[in-house]
């Protein structure tokens, strides 16, 4: 199985700097996002060190099972944040999201810690693979209102769970058996926060007619296409997104 990729991360209109990172490792397969929180420049430190380390680690460590490998990975990562945070006082408090997939022959492995996504495009619909750790999804789990409402709580930004925050950090990992022809997406929350789901989904179907004969450049499109979108829906924060398309 093929797999091509593109992926892209933009400042968007209203921030100063751009405190996302994304991951787009050809080798190993392995693609990731990272939106960095933290005053001082912190959060543009604690997502350029996720996806710094990454690379090195599946290289050094690929002997384990591909599930513990991401959940390793992610554990490096948060120890690595603290560490460095704890040299540097004026970092202290910084962290990131970290949302991650894995190819690994016929499966694919996701790891998520934070609200940045991971979303699957399949027979012409898109799914959530991942669930935000988030004060608006604990408030949704318990039916406090719907998804459409919770788009307008003020709250929508606040963690329940991060990288590099906390000693010990509990990512999300789970395989997902790999469909041809399937298209997957990482995002930060720049761009699901400002486009919807269903319009992500007519983006996506408008430039990929067909997965299976699409190129590099149709994929490099879609993802400038998708950052568009957002910028022109507000462009309030960073915006990153990384497409990844299975071909037989």
């Amino acid at each position: 199985m093929g797999i091509l990729c593109s992926g892209a991360s933009d400042i968007g209109r209203k921030r100063k700097s751009n405190q996302d990172s994304i991951c787009v490792d050809h080798k190993h397969n392995f693609f990731a996002v990272a939106d960095g929180m933290g005053g001082h420049n912190g959060g543009d430190i604690a997502s350029q060190l996720s996806v710094k380390i990454m690379p090195n680690y599946i290289e050094q460590n690929s002997q384990l099972e591909a599930s513990i490998l991401m959940k390793n990975v992610i554990v490096e990562i948060n120890n690595s944040i603290l560490k460095f945070a704890e040299e540097k006082p004026e970092l202290h408090g910084m962290g990131t999201t970290v949302s991650a997939i894995y190819f690994h022959g016929p499966n694919l492995i996701v790891g998520n810690v934070g609200d940045s996504r991971v979303y699957l495009v399949n027979n012409q619909n898109i799914y959530q693979l991942t669930r935000d750790h988030s004060f608006v999804q604990e408030k949704l789990n318990m039916g406090i209102y719907t998804r459409e409402e919770a788009v307008k709580d003020p709250q929508k930004n606040v963690l329940v769970r991060s990288v590099g925050f906390e000693p010990d950090v509990n990512p999300d990992v789970f395989n997902y058996r790999i469909c041809k022809n399937d298209i997957f997406m990482i995002c930060s929350d720049g761009l699901h926060g400002k486009v919807s789901d269903g319009d992500i989904l007519h983006i996506i179907k408008k430039y990929l007619k067909d997965p299976g004969t699409c190129s590099l450049p149709d994929i490099q499109q879609t993802v400038l296409e998708l950052i568009k979108q957002a910028n022109e829906n507000g462009g309030q924060d960073n915006i990153s997104v990384i497409i990844a398309v299975a071909q037989a």
